[in-house]
């Protein structure tokens, strides 16, 4: 397994605050999750260097549960709770779909239920002949980088923290 980048990390903190909010969950969990996302971003060293020292991971804000739930994802490339998370609020479809880079829970559902795109073929095969473009908010960037992220999806080995827990945050 590749070791999971802080970015990965972040998109899957992103990617929870997201769920949260779709649930109309706690607002104050949503932003410690958002936080916390940051929080890995601005960090001046990998977290999986911090943890493989065995150092404690410091950021600001991040609790005990927080912190145990990105160790687990920084060690395995798997989160439990996000993964219970995504199987609870979406449905198969747009799962799959969150495995492509770039694709969060609310892109996944829109693609889903407002483009009729299920699987990531489907969605590379949309962009590679530009009918995403016609959408509020794909326009030509948006097409190609969804497009290199389903094929990089459907080449590449799936042994990584988008394989069916989601890629970037994306609206």
């Amino acid at each position: 397994m590749e070791p999971i980048s802080n970015q990965q990390i972040a998109d899957v903190l992103f990617n929870i605050a997201t769920l949260l909010e779709m649930q109309q969950g706690n607002p104050y969990r949503i932003e410690a999750y958002r936080n916390a996302a940051r929080g890995m971003l601005a960090l001046p060293v990998q977290v999986t260097d911090v943890i493989a020292q065995g150092a404690r991971l410091e950021a600001p804000g991040l609790g005990n549960r927080l912190r145990r739930k990105i160790t687990e994802l920084a060690t395995t490339g798997h989160m439990t709770f996000y993964e219970d998370l995504c199987e609870e609020s979406l449905p198969a479809d747009a799962r799959d779909l969150m495995r492509v880079p770039h694709v969060g829970p609310r892109t996944a559902i829109r693609l889903s239920s407002q483009l009729n795109i299920h699987s990531v073929e489907e969605l590379a095969q949309a962009a590679e002949q530009h009918q995403l473009r016609p959408y509020y908010g794909f326009g030509a960037r948006s097409e190609q980088r969804l497009e290199r992220g389903a094929r990089s999806v459907l080449d590449g080995p799936h042994d990584g923290p988008h394989d069916h827990d989601g890629g970037q945050a994306a609206a």
